[in-house]
């Protein structure tokens, strides 16, 4: 129950009552469980403490000058549907900006999250180029060091499917650039790009 895994709490108390079918606590634990669920509650996915110390080992993204340390302290959530929401990271290299979603749902897509991260335009945006339609959107493989475009109106589960995304640090990171703009081509200068 402390873990807040209430269909699990359900099964084991389900066993426990064939063993001994009046056990006071257990029928206690069990009618809590199902209130709990009932409610639709949603569940946080604790890692273990082996999962911490690798995630610990991972715990800073470098992205030429951007650095996230998990200082948030978000953590990707279960909900009772068994779908995930990600804490989700978009940096700006052109004005060393970034901004955090801290709940991402995993079949939501980009450009419904941009809609709403760039209705008034943000103060740094002085040129005001920052418009949803404006934009591409981009993630890194830091190992073959190559750039991969990736569709806006597609899920974040269908990004993290690619089987060249990974998530550092429990915080899937989007780097987004105005279309064409001379910024975009230098840094895209020298980097193979694959489009999605």
């Amino acid at each position: 129950m402390e873990l807040k895994n209430y269909s699990e709490a359900i099964a084991w108390c389900e066993e426990g009552l064939r063993i001994d079918p009046k056990e006071k606590k257990l029928l206690e634990v069990r009618t809590k469980a199902d209130k709990l669920k009932e409610r639709n509650i949603k569940l946080v996915v604790e890692p273990s403490s082996e999962e911490e110390e690798i995630s610990d080992g991972l715990a800073e993204i470098c992205l030429n000058g951007f650095h996230s340390d998990s200082a948030t302290g978000a953590k990707v959530h279960l909900d009772a549907d068994g779908n995930l929401s990600w804490p989700v990271l978009f940096l700006y290299p052109e004005h060393e900006q970034t901004d955090f979603i801290e709940a991402f749902h995993e079949n939501s897509r980009f450009i419904d999250h941009l809609m709403v991260m760039f209705a008034e335009l943000p103060p740094w945006d002085l040129e005001r180029k920052y418009l949803p339609s404006n934009l591409e959107l981009y993630f890194e493989d830091e190992e073959r060091a190559e750039m991969y475009e990736l569709n806006p109106k597609d899920t974040l589960l269908q990004v993290l499917q690619h089987q060249r995304y990974f998530v550092k640090a429990g915080t899937p990171t989007v780097l987004a650039f105005v279309k064409s703009s001379p910024f975009s081509k230098t840094y895209f200068s020298g980097k193979k790009v694959h489009r999605l």
